[in-house]
């Protein structure tokens, strides 16, 4: 069985032996003319007044677009909005982008151009959010578990205020995109922690496909509401990161269309959890780094028995990475049991990555094919190298008896696979 899975910006072909389920969502193909179908969603959008009837010529406009962690075609989904605000009168001028970077680094002027087209970046205010940056942040309102919440103020003192994104399911989020853009998107780190914190993050809702019940979503939806978008542009993505919905209007409408059409394409039912599971995260730009990498390897432990083990492909081109806190976090313990011990009331930046990952270590092995990441990473982060994926699948196929069940994930977290119930 030749199977072909995301890596880093090309592909791996391996070939195994024996049986293996393979597990992917729906194959949808990628929306014709994905343009044009945006410029008439926003013309005829969920819940709200179109887009140009919102837009005056004076109106100091602000749209928050994903950082580079994420496949969203910012390059189709930015000039579409731009064209559309400039025939409603809008000025080139009154139009800012910014990066939502939540807690992550900044992009050079180079990636800024990969991600928007190059016309965008020469032509339009580019701004990059600093969830670090006190200044640039206003209060906004309090969630009623006591967080605070501090948005960037351009964003907020914006006249006209748009919010893109891809909706995909999320591993503790239950759905990206929708007001996820806000909080952590353009959110102050503090915010953001106190989002992220141990307790919410151990919440059983605070998974795959949840969002009602789940603590996390229901305080980002809520720190939305105390400085709503104006309009809210999400798309769909298939596994080749084509189009394959638009979802467009008010916030909630646009991004609970969006999460059930998604739901229905990548939520997958299985019988029962398998001894071992292949997996990816999906190949460039989700794969950059092992803390980015965490998400495929949740995906993947929902289906993975208790003492099985998951084999993962990912580039880790940027290691684990050097920037943010989870490699010291990390390297803080020696296993997953004293990682997850120390955390206490007071959140610190990427911990929530760290837990997720120790969550995984004790449910499963873990073995990484991984050309960025060296012996000393992998042992840091309390996983075992994988030198060739199919010789480790065989490996672990004779450790767990010739009837093993084996699944394979060539999506990686495009496809949330999840045990039915008995």
């Amino acid at each position: 069985m030749e199977i072909r899975l995301p890596y880093g910006k090309e592909y791996l072909f391996i070939t195994l032996d024996g049986e293996a389920d393979i597990i992917t969502g729906k194959d949808l193909p990628a929306l014709d003319s994905a343009y044009e179908k945006i410029l008439q969603a926003l013309r005829r959008p969920l819940n709200c007044r179109p887009l140009r009837e919102q837009v005056s010529p004076a109106d100091r406009i602000v749209i928050v677009h994903t950082d580079i962690t994420r496949a969203t075609p910012n390059y189709i989904l930015i000039p579409a909005i731009i064209d559309e605000l400039l025939d409603s009168g809008a000025e080139e001028k009154n139009i800012t982008l910014l990066n939502g970077t939540g807690s992550h680094r900044g992009q050079s002027r180079d990636e800024l151009a990969v991600m928007l087209g190059e016309e965008v970046v020469q032509c339009y205010r580019v701004i990059q959010h600093d969830a670090f940056d006190p200044p640039g942040l206003v209060f906004t309102g309090r969630t009623e578990s006591g967080n605070d919440i501090y948005l960037n103020r351009e964003y907020v003192e914006a006249d006209i205020r748009i919010v893109t994104g891809f909706i995909e399911p999320h591993f503790f989020a239950g759905f990206s995109g929708g007001p996820k853009a806000l909080l952590p998107g353009i959110a102050g780190i503090e915010s953001i922690m106190a989002n992220h914190n141990a307790i919410h993050i151990s919440s059983p809702c605070a998974t795959w496909g949840i969002t009602t019940g789940n603590p996390l979503w229901e305080e980002i939806a809520r720190a939305a509401s105390f400085a709503m978008p104006h309009f809210c542009l999400n798309v769909s993505l298939n596994a080749d990161k084509g189009i394959t919905g638009i979802f467009a209007g008010e916030l909630f409408s646009a991004h609970a269309e969006g999460c059930a059409f998604v739901a229905n394409q990548a939520m997958v039912p299985v019988l029962q959890p398998y001894d071992i599971v292949v997996t990816t995260n999906s190949g460039y730009p989700l794969d950059q780094n092992l803390y980015q990498a965490v998400k495929g390897l949740s995906a993947a432990a929902g289906i993975t028995k208790k003492g099985g083990a998951i084999v993962m492909a990912a580039a880790c081109a940027e290691g684990m990475p050097d920037h943010g806190n989870f490699r010291n976090i990390l390297e803080a313990h020696d296993d997953p049991q004293s990682l997850l011990r120390s955390l206490g009331p007071n959140t610190v930046p990427d911990q929530w990555q760290a837990q997720i990952l120790a969550k995984i270590l004790l449910h499963c092995s873990v073995y990484l094919y991984s050309g960025g990441l060296d012996d000393d990473d992998l042992k840091t982060a309390m996983i075992q190298r994988c030198g060739n994926i199919a010789d480790t699948v065989e490996k672990l196929r004779a450790a767990y008896g010739g009837n093993a069940r084996i699944a394979v994930m060539p999506e990686g977290p495009l496809t949330i696979p999840y045990v039915m119930p008995a």
